[in-house]
């Protein structure tokens, strides 16, 4: 398990842990990094229909373990959550600095995600789906939770096409340092 104090501080530096082959864990800080902009966050038509017909509850920390166990075991993808990062991520949770959102049907788990929060940053980890639109839903939950509680940034580490439909863009690594910066100087409740 990497010590919670040296994953907050690289945290805080700017850097994220990521396990490589063989379960090494290499430090990465990208430039440009990905963010989504809070202000600018961007909900595709059919999926604000999706949002309103309720087909999700949405729940925050019930299943933290369970929607990180579910990233790191997406079919046909490799993972980057080696047990020694899945280790330190729970403790993390129990310390109060990592949360989950959870897509719910019934009684079953059907998405997640699962990030980090720092002053009035999070740092999304991962996500997973089980079912069409689960994980997007909670993205629309996480956003709209992040708005209300004063958040000022959300890391995304890498741009994606996916992501980039919600309004995701690229930051030079000067440029994400100083709003990261920024965002650690205020304490807001996740």
């Amino acid at each position: 398990m990497i010590p919670p104090p040296l994953i907050l501080r690289a945290y805080r530096e700017g850097l994220f842990p990521m396990a490589m082959e063989g379960g090494e864990i290499g430090w990465f800080s990208p430039d440009p990094r990905g963010v989504i902009p809070l202000d600018a966050f961007h909900v595709p038509t059919r999926l604000r229909r999706v949002v309103r017909q309720g087909r999700f509850r949405i729940d925050t920390d019930r299943a933290f373990e369970e929607v990180m166990r579910a990233c790191a075991t997406r079919p046909g993808e490799g993972t980057w959550i080696s047990p020694e990062l899945a280790r330190t991520y729970l403790e993390l949770h129990r310390l109060g600095c990592a949360h989950s959102l959870e897509a719910w049907q019934g009684p079953a788990l059907v998405g997640g995600l699962y990030g980090v929060h720092l002053g009035a940053a999070f740092f999304g980890e991962s996500m997973f789906h089980r079912v069409t639109d689960a994980s997007k839903v909670v993205l629309v939950a996480l956003v709209d939770r992040l708005r209300q509680h004063g958040f000022e940034l959300l890391d995304v580490q890498w741009l994606t096409p996916h992501l980039a439909t919600f309004g995701a863009v690229e930051l030079p690594r000067r440029v994400y340092l100083q709003k990261l910066r920024q965002a650690l100087d205020r304490e807001v409740a996740f």
